[in-house]
């Protein structure tokens, strides 16, 4: 066996050994930062869907839930509340939703699926407050004699009325943001999927 032949069996050993290890090396590094860029379980848990029983709640009441860590609200509407809807709409700086702050589906006055309910992320589209529930009409409410119900934040004085709906005049610019949504019965309601399927 020849010098040289031997010396090329040692190069070939140490290339094919210098690679496994270079390779190894190089799957060490890159494990740690696609882990990383995998999100965790809590992480996936947060923008889950959110399924909602609303079988409890009253007409003229309000409830809250969480989802992507944002409240959101399903108010019950009233008879009236509806009507009042029609009638506010010249207070109104984008009446008929004109504006993408919602799914297609829930354009117009209502915004909504089913008429009675409205589902609305609860902050205001100007620098994020929650505002505050103001069912009571009228003088009552504190907002003057024509308040038909609403929600008032409280850091700049934004109005909204029961559709989330901007008054004309106010910071806030748009109305409030309505999230994906759809009914799975008539009282359970899935946030965060839309009628047709998509997140």
């Amino acid at each position: 066996m020849s010098k040289e032949g031997v010396d090329l069996g040692k190069r070939r050993f140490l290339t094919a050994t210098t690679a496994v290890v270079g390779g190894a090396g190089v799957a060490a590094a890159i494990i740690p930062f696609v882990t990383y860029m995998t999100p965790s379980a809590k992480a996936r848990a947060a923008g889950a869907p959110v399924e909602v029983d609303i079988s409890k709640l009253e007409p003229g009441k309000k409830m809250t839930v969480e989802w992507r860590k944002k409240p959101v609200w399903i108010v019950r509407r009233t008879d009236q509340n509806m009507t009042d809807l029609v009638a506010l709409n010249d207070k109104m700086a984008d009446p008929q939703s004109t504006v993408p702050q919602q799914p297609a589906y829930v354009k117009g006055e209502a915004r909504s699926i089913k008429p009675e309910f409205m589902v609305m992320v609860g902050l205001c589209t100007h620098l994020g407050c929650s505002p505050t529930f103001k069912p009571e009409m009228g003088a009552a409410s504190g907002h003057g004699a024509d308040w038909k119900g609403g929600f008032y934040c409280p850091c700049h004085g934004s109005t909204f009325d029961l559709s989330g709906r901007v008054y004309a005049g106010v910071p806030a610019p748009t109305n409030l943001i309505v999230p994906p949504h759809k009914y799975l019965t008539d009282t359970t309601i899935l946030i965060g999927i839309d009628q047709e399927g998509a997140a």
